[in-house]
């Protein structure tokens, strides 16, 4: 297994797909969760992770840019509360060869307003009854499901399977699952530290990213523009970060104009 690092991300293949977007190759290097995705400071619009050793889709950081994430065979049998918070304009993601089991764990696209393509093909869930139907009623700016056109008629007998007696016991029954299953992660998260970083700091929001770019302008030595810019990398604050410390060592900006305290 290889940890993706900034280095790599750094190192990897950078090109312009047949679909004139900007992508990131990730492909094959087993990595097995994801980390240090601000490195790529939002300039890709796909990305690549198929081919690894992934069991969680979560960690991202706030990529507006991103619209397309290909995950092919990995492993993820989970896919974290909130994601549209961090890519809010993906478009496109392909899940195929994974381990999504219930329909309760694909919840969490379901807050996703311009998702038009999702791919979930051998996936234990894509066996599920009423699998598609669930799915052009779930998900009302759908296209492309496995590849496959949504058409106004699947959604008309969506509706109306979903009105019946059977339908709604079926909403129900996912709606159950999903919140059983997202109190569960959140106690699993609680017991294990996750939303903090490596050195029991925590991740940096779209905030704190523009905060930390205007310290590293007004930073006062190469050495404190190396370690913000580590930080701006990784996507982590550490435990104890202040905003007056990366200004400088005095408490004062580069230009000699007051700091703005950051406080964790």
């Amino acid at each position: 297994m290889v940890k993706l690092t900034p280095e790599l991300i750094n190192q990897s293949m950078q090109y312009i797909n047949p679909c004139r977007e900007r992508e990131l190759d990730l492909r094959g290097y087993k990595i097995p969760q994801i980390e240090n995705l601000g490195a790529t400071l939002d300039q890709f619009d796909t990305i690549d992770l198929s081919d690894n050793d992934l069991r969680k889709l979560d960690n991202l950081p706030h990529l507006p840019r991103l619209k397309c994430l290909l995950l092919n065979n990995n492993r993820i049998l989970r896919i974290s509360e909130g994601l549209e918070a961090v890519i809010p304009n993906l478009s496109s993601i392909i899940l195929t060869g994974n381990n999504l089991q219930e329909l309760s764990d694909l919840e969490p696209l379901g807050s996703f307003t311009k998702l038009e393509t999702i791919c979930l093909l051998i996936n234990p869930v894509s066996t599920k009854t009423n699998y598609r139907e669930y799915m052009a009623y779930k998900f009302p700016h759908l296209r492309l499901l496995d590849f496959r056109k949504i058409k106004q008629k699947d959604r008309q007998a969506a509706q109306e399977f979903f009105r019946t007696k059977q339908g709604k016991d079926m909403l129900r029954e996912v709606s159950k699952k999903s919140k059983l299953s997202a109190a569960a992660a959140l106690a699993a998260e609680a017991s294990s530290g996750k939303g903090r970083g490596s050195d029991g700091g925590r991740f940096a929001n779209p905030e704190d990213m523009q905060r930390i770019r205007e310290a590293i302008k007004r930073a006062s030595s190469l050495a404190e523009v190396e370690r913000l810019s580590q930080i701006l990398q990784s996507g982590q604050l550490p435990e104890k970060f202040q905003h007056e410390k990366d200004l400088g060592q005095n408490g004062s900006s580069h230009n000699g104009s007051e700091p703005v305290a950051m406080d964790y």
